[in-house]
């Protein structure tokens, strides 16, 4: 079952942030150690590259280099930040959380800081989680900003023999700065729903209280991150349609007036392939993932800082976020663009 939450109050984007490490891995690379050529991997994921975080980087360095610009784009200083919320499903550590290094990195001395993990549709999840947070003034009357980060390293978790998954993932980390916008504007709401009976379709089996890594689990491969491609690609393209027609009539919208689309970017040939399904034959689909691979968590919020450096959205445009992943868990959020 879906749960639909309206937002509350005027919150909305106020900046937008990205960072990419600087090593491009190419199809080519990639295709040679999955044993697959660079055509069969841009023909069956739209991917022609990726990066890969350098050895001394992990996914705090990544989140910190996106939140910095974020904020510098919202005009907004650390120190006046409320929340930090950081989605990730590779953390730099299994505790303390990540949030925890970015909120010291930046210098938000006021900022209470946490993860969150619904793998790729985390950042929707945080989205709107820092989105409730801020609707009740705090203490001083006030609504002070949140960060909210994606950020992933992948490349730490592949088997680089694995087809099914070493040819899709890279790293990478977006940001935004969440607070109050003029009347009229901002988020509008969210759908959320989780398919728990489907958890074995993605995941890592072993490192965690269920099976601590130990050296039969690393003989076995199980720290090795792991999808069934088929399995999933089925669901996505069976209820993200249902989705994205849930929210729009939740919220009361017609799909014809939606101007963005900014979905995971999880497959581009996949999304490519499902698009005419969803009903938004007036949005502009963003699609960057054939730049940089599918960054789980990361990959919203970096499509849209990649759509804003080309001048989208305007102001008052329609905007639809989808996010999709392992649990199974699907998330969309809705908004109004306005500064």
């Amino acid at each position: 079952m879906t749960v639909y939450a309206p937002a509350l109050g005027s919150l909305g984007i106020l900046g937008t942030g990205s960072y990419l490490p600087a090593q491009v891995v190419t199809n080519e690379t990639v295709g040679a150690r999955a044993g697959v050529s660079a055509e069969w991997i841009e023909r069956k994921t739209g991917i022609v590259e990726r990066r890969y975080a350098a050895d001394h980087e992990a996914a705090s360095d990544l989140a910190t280099e996106a939140a910095v610009r974020a904020l510098a784009d919202a005009g907004v200083r650390a120190d006046d930040l409320a929340w930090i919320i950081v989605a990730t499903s590779t953390p730099d550590h299994p505790q303390p959380a990540t949030a925890a290094f970015v909120q010291h990195r930046i210098g938000a001395r006021h900022a209470a800081a946490f993860d969150v993990n619904a793998v790729c549709a985390g950042f929707v999840a945080a989205l709107h989680t820092g989105a409730r947070l801020l609707a009740a003034p705090d203490e001083r009357g006030e609504r002070r900003p949140a960060l909210i980060v994606g950020t992933e390293v992948y490349s730490r978790i592949l088997d680089r023999g694995d087809r099914r998954t070493a040819p899709l993932f890279g790293d990478g980390a977006g940001a935004v700065v969440i607070g109050p916008v003029r009347e009229g504007r901002g988020f509008l709401g969210t759908g959320m729903r989780t398919d728990g009976h489907l958890h074995q379709l993605i995941g890592v089996h072993a490192g965690g209280s269920r099976e601590p890594a130990s050296e039969k689990t690393v003989a076995r491969g199980d720290h090795w991150f792991r999808m069934q491609g088929r399995d999933v690609r089925e669901f996505v393209e069976r209820e993200l349609p249902d989705a994205v027609a849930g929210t729009l009539g939740a919220f009361g919208v017609a799909a014809r007036d939606i101007a963005h689309f900014v979905p995971h970017q999880a497959n581009g040939e996949m999304l490519q392939a499902v698009a005419g399904r969803l009903g938004l034959s007036s949005a502009r689909i963003h699609l960057p993932v054939r730049r940089h691979g599918n960054t789980g968590a990361a990959s919203i919020p970096l499509a849209l800082d990649d759509a804003r450096r080309s001048g989208a959205p305007a102001d008052d445009e329609l905007v639809l976020f989808a996010g999709f992943g392992g649990g199974m868990t699907l998330g969309t959020t809705l908004l109004r663009w306005g500064r």
